[in-house]
């Protein structure tokens, strides 16, 4: 199954983000479920990394809420908020 997790920062938290993405990107290298595709939101400039998306492959919910709760940016307290959906791929 494939479900999305939508992230977005708290306001004014770049350099907290920067100074911890090496932490954020060790983790989903040794993630638990399959990440298909994850990458920062930005600003409509491109410029300023302003949240987080992933794509992954999890059998349950759990599964996906354990992943993102282990994330070195959620312990950080990064992102004001987090959605997590399912996704039924139709296309790709």
């Amino acid at each position: 199954m494939h479900w999305i997790i939508y992230c977005t920062d708290k306001p004014d938290s770049l350099s907290l983000r920067e100074a911890h993405i090496a932490r954020h990107r060790a983790y989903l290298e040794t993630a638990p479920i399959k990440v298909v595709m994850s990458g920062p939101l930005t600003d409509d400039a491109g410029e300023k990394m302003n949240g987080s998306f992933f794509l992954v492959e999890a059998e349950s919910r759990g599964e996906v809420e354990s992943f993102n709760r282990n994330d070195p940016f959620f312990d950080l307290g990064l992102w004001s908020a987090v959605h997590i959906h399912r996704f039924y791929k139709r296309v790709g």
